[in-house]
């Protein structure tokens, strides 16, 4: 009697360690599954800070990156929170309205907008680093190819010379104006006036 007690005791036994033995594996598993998943989110970042250090030289000096583009005057780095605004130039706010050679009413920050886009035309621009506004935007020439997109801003009419910050593209101004070219073929509120009143 004493030894099929003992039998059945020892049974009973052997199955509570393969129950916890059943357990510890299960913990370890998914303790193994947060490991990978963490080591995958390490992995990540640092994959994604390496982009950016690539982005932006190590003097700080320049930039070469895909972009967005937010407005006529400024643009977004795709791989981070970098937005640098193009130098010497302001160009019509995106909601801004402009009038054209009859006196009607048209979207110039829009076209603005979009004539940027053209240029850049989806590829890596290269900028030289002049400064960081009080925004923690970066100043910057920017080019996309051989083409100085702050210029042909300025030159095509879709941006206007920022005079009170630089005179560089003063010369590109004249020839918009003469040439009634973008925001220069009719009237329009100059962007800095038109962003204190709005």
């Amino acid at each position: 009697m004493y030894n099929i007690r003992r039998l059945i005791y020892l049974n009973y036994a052997d199955k509570d360690k393969y129950r916890v033995n059943k357990i510890t594996n299960e913990t370890e598993n998914v303790k193994n599954i947060y490991k990978v998943i963490l080591l995958v989110f390490i992995i990540f970042f640092q994959f994604k800070s390496l982009l950016h250090a690539e982005s932006i030289n190590s003097d700080n000096s320049s930039f070469i990156g895909m972009v967005y583009v937010t407005d006529g005057d400024t643009i977004k780095d795709k791989n981070s929170k970098i937005k640098i605004r193009l130098h010497g130039i302001d160009a019509p706010e995106a909601k801004q309205t402009c009038k054209n050679y009859n006196g009607k009413s048209y979207p110039c920050g829009y076209k603005s907008t979009s004539f940027l886009k053209s240029i850049i035309n989806k590829k890596k621009v290269k900028c030289k680093i002049k400064d960081k506004d009080r925004y923690g935007r970066l100043i910057a020439v920017c080019f996309s190819g051989e083409i100085n997109i702050n210029a042909k801003m300025v030159i095509e009419g879709w941006a206007i010379a920022y005079k009170y910050y630089s005179k560089d593209y003063v010369n590109e101004e004249e020839i918009a104006k003469k040439e009634k070219k973008g925001i220069w073929q009719g009237s329009f509120v100059e962007p800095y006036i038109w962003r204190k009143n709005n």
